[in-house]
């Protein structure tokens, strides 16, 4: 579900956000090696402000790590916690002044507020290494289909996970979009906000677990 969210929210700041990704990092990356490069379309500081923002969530997720990682599930309640919290914020904004088109000012506090929220659920996922579930890159997940096929003479692709995590994220962005371009950039929002809330509730029924693997 958090893997749904993901492809949601970057199709809601590439969409609308000025062609930026929130939680897809290498996608900015190479979008402000083009913009430095001069191409049109593509801002660098945008890609900048994502950058940094997913950084800074990221270190916000390591402090998280640090306080509550011996206890998984806890952890796992704490960062889903801060999420939604800036997920709530980030659906005020959008719907401000009207909603979209989303000016300046608000365009780059949605990206650096998005951006933060997906920084902290990717150290999260880090800490809580699920195999093949990282929310977010799915590039050495699709390379791991094709490597560890018996085609390739590999042990076996773990088609299962891996795909679910694609569909996943191919289904939040098919989804986000959707709902970004026939209705808004606040609503797209809030409905991730929505899925969040509801898999913060199971992070909260799980985090009373005291079971081997919690810790």
């Amino acid at each position: 579900m958090l893997t749904l969210i993901t492809g949601m929210v970057d199709a809601a700041s590439f969409l609308m956000l000025g062609r930026v990704f929130v939680a897809n990092m290498t996608g900015n990356v190479v979008f402000l090696g083009f913009a430095l490069a001069g191409a049109k379309g593509l801002s660098v500081s945008a890609s900048l402000v994502g950058i940094g923002a997913f950084l800074a969530g990221g270190l916000g997720g390591g402090l998280l790590i640090k306080r509550l990682g011996s206890h998984r599930g806890r952890l796992l309640r704490a960062a889903l916690a801060v999420e939604l919290a800036i997920f709530v914020v980030a659906v005020v904004v959008a719907a401000a002044d009207g909603g979209d088109p989303v000016e300046h000012g608000r365009r780059y506090l949605l990206i650096a507020l998005l951006a933060v929220a997906m920084g902290i659920q990717n150290a999260t996922a880090r800490r809580l290494a699920v195999p093949e579930l990282t929310t977010t890159v799915l590039t050495m997940t699709l390379t791991g289909i094709a490597a560890d096929s018996q085609l390739a003479g590999g042990a076996g692709s773990r088609i299962g996970r891996r795909a679910l995590a694609v569909g996943a994220m191919l289904a939040g962005a098919c989804f986000g979009a959707l709902i970004v371009l026939d209705v808004g950039t606040a609503v797209a929002i809030g409905t991730a906000a929505g899925i969040l809330a509801f898999v913060a509730i199971c992070a909260h029924q799980i985090s009373r677990s005291d079971d081997a693997w919690a810790r």
